[in-house]
């Protein structure tokens, strides 16, 4: 059995559980999704300081979790942390941003992105020109949705296909899912739309369970593992 650890970015158990489900509807028969939520840090990450106190605490989660998993999914779009944290383990660690924007690029020339505020689409645009993948993105839109306001299904779809609307009339070819909390809404909106619709959670999920099942593991020429030293975590 393929055990994956999916840690939300943020401290609301709600949204911890919608992840978790997407999860698990994703993952193949045969793989354990668990997910945690971090002990501390913001309640919704939207923008840079919550995005650096998500990687945090993300990261400190990680630290100090006893349970053993074959991978691990970083579900926070555009958040810091994933190299942080694929120096830290050894098992592969899928960030969902990365994840989704590989899958687009195998699916059309141009994608774009629909989030959630504004403020956020500069954290992910930097997200994927880190992950190398910034050139075929023809936008990052938002939805001037909160990411607490997503459990309103009906609202977000109708904001979200606005908002992708926009992204396919730049060109994009391929719209993906900026937020973990937009988990489960890819076909309803691809419908309405007619071209692909990805969703970070599953994406990432399983592009894990690929990773695993090739017996790949991170690079530790391009991630060596942490120097030896003394660290305060802050408690």
């Amino acid at each position: 059995m393929t055990r994956i650890l999916v840690t939300n970015c943020n401290t609301t158990e709600a949204m911890t559980k919608e992840i978790e489900a997407g999860a698990r509807a994703a993952a193949s028969p045969g793989t354990e999704i668990v997910a945690l939520t971090p002990a501390w840090g913001p309640e919704s990450a939207e923008g840079w300081l919550d995005s650096f106190l998500s990687a945090a605490a993300v990261l400190d989660l990680l630290r100090t979790t006893e349970e053993t998993f074959d991978a691990v999914v970083l579900a926070g779009f555009g958040e810091h942390g994933r190299e942080g944290a694929r120096e830290l383990l050894d098992v592969p660690v899928v960030d969902i941003t990365e994840a989704a924007a590989h899958l687009a690029c195998l699916l059309g020339r141009r994608y774009g992105v629909v989030t959630t505020l504004d403020r956020t689409c500069g954290l992910i645009e930097d997200s994927l020109h880190g992950a190398g993948v910034a050139a075929h993105c023809v936008g990052v839109v938002g939805s001037g949705l909160g990411v607490l306001e997503l459990a309103d299904e009906v609202r977000t779809a109708s904001a979200l296909v606005t908002a992708a609307r926009r992204v396919r009339d730049r060109g994009a070819e391929v719209v993906v899912l900026g937020c973990a909390g937009m988990t489960g809404l890819d076909r309803r909106i691809s419908a309405e739309l007619g071209i692909p619709v990805i969703d970070g959670v599953a994406a990432a999920v399983r592009l894990a369970e690929s990773l695993v099942a090739l017996g790949l593991r991170t690079s530790r020429v391009g991630y060596p593992k942490p120097l030896p030293k003394s660290r305060r975590w802050g408690r």
